[in-house]
């Protein structure tokens, strides 16, 4: 998918220049741009099929201007070339009726797209080429029937309009087909049937939400968010069978349904969370009222309630039919050329507070374009993920419409290679600037516990060690247990000390009530530090629950249905001595892993990543001295896992994440 998105894009800056050669030559002749017939021009052998279309329409003022609008924004719309993604399809559609788990078909698929049909990615063109007038036609009277008689249509401009309900897709590469027929046949049973009351049936809520209903009951989404799942199925033939997904998936099948039926809908979508190295998508409802109804995830959420409260969202950005023009601008005359989406905008401020910011240049910067770039750590390939373009102006690098209460770095293009041009910036929720400037004179130590943030589900899972026990008993049924150690506090220490007056033969943890069990990992030591087996026993009778207590795997717990009186420990078969105890709360991996190789890197006075040295971990909390005062750091993992975030650490060891 990713190398799909990239082709394209190659495909389209050179159109795009193109088309910004001819807007220059219309610029001699005229005031404005004449759009339509640059992208006439560029229609090259297919302009009789457009000019068809206008022709068409030619008595019809409203939808001759809807055409005129199509034809304009042609050009930087594009799908798959050649009978090979038919093909694929085809197979696809088969591989959906095996009865194979959603995992298996994904895989299947994936295999597909590599061996069977590779590089239907390279094999494209633009809209604007291969449009027939016929299916221009269908589509633009289609879309008016559904506006002028669908009484959830009924407020829209002929504006919106345009971009919520006309266009022939939804998304690039998206098949020219007969989508509106086949999605409006296959998901309306229950918007067929709708009670005609006098409240609900004419809302715009109402209508989406009995589309979204029998889209989960027909499709039963799964998720999956790994990249080897093939080419993602935009064919009518394809969008109602598939069963599997990532939100973007499931957003275009839930965009184009509510299209095919008069429903206004949009794609919104962040290219980097605020603190979190992916992006994400969803949908966008213009309801009756003129509001516009959010929904969180794809099609399992209800629009219109609360929008991720939890999240810190740098953009948001609208996926769009018309070019946006300041971006064709930048993708035609800037040196860098950063890959930006061509037909979106920017709607950051419709979503929450934002800021329009004036960053002030570091000296030794030379630009050599009129663009700066603005990024934020997303710990993808390297440290910092641009998310917009902004100007330099007077020593300044300016930047809209901001998202607040995250981290920023200030980028520009020396005529080489993209390098920072400000100190790495908190945007506060107050709209203050906050650069972080390390202190090299004053050095300080580093005890870390985490190489990321700790949601609050990870936070709820950790209380639940409280008030645990440690003990040991001579008989299995733990009725002469000996309590040795009570956990006070969730940040225990990696081997908790233990003094028994005697040997004995079992050893447990009793997780306490209300607690579910939730433990990762359960394991004793002797005084040498070395393990000591035995065989694992439980109040509960899952021997896979038992053993995930002693698999070394943190992403596994003894986590039982019943939430009281469970314990999980070993049976030595005679009386030992244990000196220590390795208890891992239920987490996400992100703890400090004894035995992991880290490394800690700090941004350093040139504005680049200084390694403070890399370390295997003896406990679970790893050290280090010697690290400059209101440094930004960032922690590496080197052994597992993908999540890491950069902090701040204060006087007294408090950690701000971002």
């Amino acid at each position: 998918m990713k190398q799909t998105i990239q082709t394209y894009r190659r495909k389209a800056y050179r159109l795009l220049i193109a088309l910004f050669s001819l807007t220059v030559l219309a610029a001699c002749t005229s005031r404005e741009p004449d759009y339509l017939e640059q992208s006439l021009q560029l229609a090259e052998e297919n302009r009789g099929e457009l000019e068809k279309v206008l022709e068409h329409y030619k008595d019809n003022p409203h939808k001759l201007a809807a055409a005129r609008f199509l034809i304009e924004n042609m050009p930087a719309h594009y799908s798959y070339k050649g009978d090979g993604i038919d093909g694929y399809y085809r197979d696809a559609r088969g591989v959906f009726r095996t009865g194979l788990s959603p995992k298996q078909q994904a895989d299947s698929t994936a295999y597909l797209a590599a061996v069977v049909y590779p590089g239907l990615e390279a094999d494209t063109i633009s809209d604007v080429k291969v449009a027939t007038a016929e299916f221009l036609i269908s589509n633009i009277d289609k879309a008016f029937t559904e506006w002028e008689t669908r009484p959830w249509a009924a407020h829209l401009t002929f504006e919106q309009f345009c971009e919520w309900l006309l266009p022939y897709k939804v998304v690039n590469m998206q098949s020219l087909d007969g989508w509106r027929d086949t999605l409006s046949s296959y998901f309306t049973w229950g918007l067929n049937n709708m009670v005609h009351d006098d409240d609900t049936y004419e809302t715009t809520i109402n209508a989406a939400n009995t589309i979204r209903n029998e889209i989960n009951w027909r499709i039963k989404p799964f998720g999956i968010y790994y990249s080897a799942k093939g080419y993602p199925f935009l064919s009518a033939s394809t969008m109602p069978y598939f069963t599997f997904g990532n939100c973007r998936d499931y957003v275009t099948v839930a965009v184009s349904t509510f299209r095919s039926v008069g429903i206004p809908a949009v794609i919104d979508e962040t290219p980097y969370w605020g603190r979190y190295r992916a992006g994400h998508c969803w949908y966008t409802l213009l309801n009756n009222r003129g509001e516009e109804l959010t929904s969180e995830w794809d099609i399992s959420s209800i629009p219109g309630g609360s929008f991720f409260t939890d999240k810190r969202i740098p953009k948001v950005y609208r996926n769009t039919f018309a070019i946006n023009r300041e971006r064709e601008r930048y993708l035609n005359t800037s040196a860098y050329r950063h890959p930006f989406e061509v037909c979106q905008s920017d709607v950051t401020d419709q979503y929450f507070n934002t800021s329009d910011l004036e960053i002030p240049l570091l000296e030794d910067f030379r630009p050599v374009e009129e663009y700066a770039y603005i990024a934020t750590f997303t710990a993808i390939g390297s440290d910092w993920s641009i998310v917009d373009f902004g100007y330099l102006k007077e020593g300044k690098a300016h930047f809209s419409r901001m998202g607040r209460n995250v981290l920023y770095l200030a980028m520009g293009y020396d005529g080489t290679m993209l390098r920072p041009i400000s100190r790495p910036f908190i945007l506060r929720t107050n709209g203050e600037v906050e650069y972080i400037v390390p202190d090299t004179s004053q050095l300080r130590p580093v005890n870390a516990r985490r190489k990321y943030y700790q949601s609050k589900n990870v936070a709820t899972m950790r209380k639940r060690i409280l008030n645990g026990r440690v003990q040991c008993a001579d008989r299995k049924d733990f009725s002469d247990a000996v309590t040795l150690y009570t956990i006070g506090d969730v940040l225990i220490p990696d081997k908790i000390a233990l003094k028994a007056d005697k040997p004995y033969r079992y050893w447990r943890y009793l997780s306490p009530e209300k607690s579910y069990g939730n433990i990762a990992e359960l394991h004793f030591f002797d005084g040498e530090g070395v393990p000591i087996s035995g065989t694992p026993i439980s109040n509960i009778d899952n021997r896979d629950i038992i053993n995930r207590a002693f698999d070394n795997d943190w992403l596994t717990n003894f986590d039982v249905s019943n939430p009281d009186g469970n314990w999980v420990g070993m049976d030595m078969g005679k009386g030992v001595s244990v000196a220590s105890v390795r208890i891992v709360p239920r987490s996400d991996d992100n703890d400090i892993h004894p035995g992991d190789t880290y490394e800690l890197r700090y941004w350093n006075d040139n504005n680049t990543w200084t390694s403070c040295g890399i370390k295997v971990a003896d406990s679970n909390v790893l050290h280090y001295d010697d690290v400059p005062q209101g440094a930004l750091l960032w922690i590496t993992n080197h052994t597992r896992g993908m999540d890491e975030r950069v902090f701040l650490m204060d006087e007294e060891g408090k950690v701000e994440w971002w």
